[in-house]
């Protein structure tokens, strides 16, 4: 009985043994980790923005000051309904001048991207524009679109984005080739890849073609086309083009006269001839002022970021803020090209 009695002491004099162990150990930790945790602006931001079902704007508020740029998109698709129908006056413009005005004000930063004209610094951006164009020479054999004066004193009285941006940009224009097959090629080159990459395949075709006429792309064939750089399937796409041109399969001569939907369903007969590619050849040899290539990611781009504060534009939204640039959508469209990348594209 006394034995059971003293193995039962030892047992409980090592449990309080254990237990003084723990709560010292657990006293030292909490000594090195202070229960209250420091947390940065940010991170409280989100803490209290997930509370309240709203994590972006509030996080957005911590970081540039308590102004968010967004907009609801139920909200911008209604005032861009109502501010477009009024004559003369481009809505989606006028809210987003307010909204970036008031967001730049807020964060004493540029409230543009990639480029494009800043609203914290409209005049130090204007001069850098002008410095680039005027510094990039015109190339040899352009043509300058006979309407391009009109148009843009037009787009300056009816949109105050194009208000703003034609100025910025100085005396530039679109510039135009007469020949039909190499604006068409170009086009192909130019399909998927960046303006540089499609310039410095082309600087090799040029090379290997020197007179750039259908017979001779013939003439060169396969290899030495895949040799500039062509994937193979660019290299026959132009090998079919130049083909067409050849055998006179194309009414060359009556495009001028032709309107721009017969003129696209003729160019997309042709392999590797999409309406992209065609909107181009519309706007880059045919010269057509209303020509509006939704198609085409840059300009999608460059109307989110003008027009919608850089959120994500369905093309029904695009085609809607088009719809003022109307009868100068070729135009509005050079422009919107520019606003992310001031050097002057021909094809």
């Amino acid at each position: 009985m006394v034995a059971a009695t003293k193995t039962a002491q030892k047992k409980a004099a090592g449990k309080e043994r254990t237990r003084s162990a723990r709560d010292t150990s657990v006293a030292a930790v909490g000594a090195r980790r202070p229960s209250a945790r420091k947390v940065s602006p940010l991170g409280a931001a989100a803490h209290e923005a997930t509370l309240n079902g709203a994590l972006v704007p509030a996080v957005l508020s911590a970081v540039v000051g308590g102004v968010t740029p967004a907009v609801s998109k139920a909200r911008r698709k209604t005032a861009l309904a109502e501010d477009i129908s009024a004559p003369g006056l481009n809505g989606a413009a006028r809210k987003t001048d307010k909204v970036a005005a008031k967001f730049a004000n807020s964060t004493n930063a540029p409230a543009s991207t990639l480029g494009t004209p800043s609203v914290a610094k409209p005049k130090a951006r204007a001069a850098k524009l002008k410095s680039v164009v005027a510094a990039a020479p015109a190339p040899a054999g352009l043509i300058r679109p006979p309407y391009w004066d009109k148009a843009c004193a037009d787009l300056v009285k009816r949109d105050r984005i194009m208000k703003k941006l034609i100025p910025q940009l100085g005396p530039v224009h679109l510039m135009t080739r007469s020949d039909p097959f190499v604006t068409l090629a170009r086009s192909v080159v130019g399909q998927q890849v960046s303006v540089p990459a499609a310039q410095a395949m082309w600087v090799r075709i040029e090379t290997a073609c020197p007179k750039l006429t259908p017979a001779q792309f013939v003439k060169v064939g396969h290899e030495k086309l895949i040799g500039c750089g062509l994937s193979k399937r660019k290299t026959e796409y132009i090998l079919d083009l130049a083909q067409h041109f050849v055998s006179g399969a194309l009414h060359v001569d009556t495009w001028t006269s032709m309107d721009d939907e017969a003129v696209i369903a003729e160019l997309t007969q042709i392999r590797g001839i999409g309406r992209w590619t065609a909107e181009m050849f519309l706007i880059f040899n045919l010269m057509r002022p209303d020509v509006l290539p939704l198609d085409d990611v840059g300009l999608i781009h460059a109307i989110s970021v003008n027009y919608f504060s850089g959120e994500p534009v369905t093309r029904s939204e695009a085609r809607e803020v088009a719809a003022n640039w109307e009868p100068w959508r070729t135009v509005a469209t050079w422009y919107m090209w520019r606003s992310l990348d001031p050097l002057p594209v021909a094809y």
